[in-house]
């Protein structure tokens, strides 16, 4: 029997600010990090586990689900994942971390998995642990530490963002339900491939009676259309303005450097995250 110690990296901020404090804090704690890949991740995320792998000085686990988006796509009748029904978090990130960790804990392990949650997320709960010898940590809520003292973690470690910052504010899945319409745009216009799958599924998705689209209300076809992605930018750019406007000035920190789209349009466009994912 062993303590071990495992935290789950999302290919977010969080989640990689939260290895770098406990390498940083814990140095004495042997920590087995892990990464589900569904297999649609973004180009970025890839990268940005490479380079926090060298912070780490150890390998980033790859944990893949037995079975693909794919396969969960026909089993779950071609109905895409929402936030109703967010079958893609269960299937391929919770399944292959309760797979992956089984063996210790029948070891007889005691296994202690860490989780970004930050102090400033009362509205958060974590993954719920369904095993005495599974304990779940939350050493932001612990420290106090909040997004700015994420933001600083990450750049005074050398670290940075996933570059997938400068245009997204959430999971480095390529199509995201949780994505607000102007990250949909984005998405086309950076990674056009991974927008013409998403188009694709979505399809399929609603000729088999699917009651969801990708983006709520609207589907990717219709967001596509010029005149629509214009009046999307315009109604992004008129937002942050406005956010812009209201935001207390801060003497100490005069520019911010990260724009949160989420601040932008809240809970009403697309807002919230799967903690596994977002993290």
């Amino acid at each position: 029997m062993a303590d071990r110690h495992v935290l789950g990296i999302s290919g977010g901020r969080d989640s990689a600010a939260l290895a770098v404090f406990i390498r940083q804090t814990r140095p004495e704690l042997d920590v087995d990090y892990f990464f589900t890949d569904t297999g649609k991740e973004l180009p970025e995320v890839y990268e940005f586990l490479g380079r926090l792998e060298g912070f780490l000085g150890k390998p980033i686990a790859r944990l893949d689900p037995r079975r693909g988006f794919d396969f969960w796509l026909q089993e779950y009748n071609h109905f895409l994942p929402s936030a109703q029904t967010r079958w893609c978090t269960r299937q391929l990130k919770l399944a292959p971390f309760e797979q992956w960790i089984r063996p210790m804990l029948a070891a007889g392990d005691k296994v202690t998995t860490y989780v970004a949650i930050r102090a400033d997320e009362e509205y958060r709960e974590g993954y719920s642990s369904k095993h005495e010898r599974l304990i779940v940590s939350l050493p932001f809520r612990d420290s106090g530490i909040d997004k700015r003292g994420v933001l600083d973690i990450l750049d005074s470690s050398g670290v940075g963002l996933p570059k997938y910052y400068d245009w997204r504010s959430r999971s480095g899945c390529t199509f995201c339900f949780f994505q607000q319409k102007i990250e949909w745009v984005k998405l086309r216009e950076r990674h056009p491939e991974s927008f013409e799958e998403a188009k694709s599924y979505e399809k399929s998705a609603l000729e088999h009676g699917s009651p969801f689209t990708w983006s709520k209300g609207e589907p990717l076809s219709e967001l596509e259309k010029p005149e629509r992605i214009q009046q999307i930018v315009w109604d992004y750019e008129k937002r942050k303005q406005r956010n812009l406007k209201k935001r207390p000035v801060n003497p100490l920190r005069p520019v911010e450097s990260i724009e949160d789209i989420d601040e932008l349009f809240g809970e009403d466009e697309g807002g919230g995250a799967c903690v596994v994912c977002h993290k």
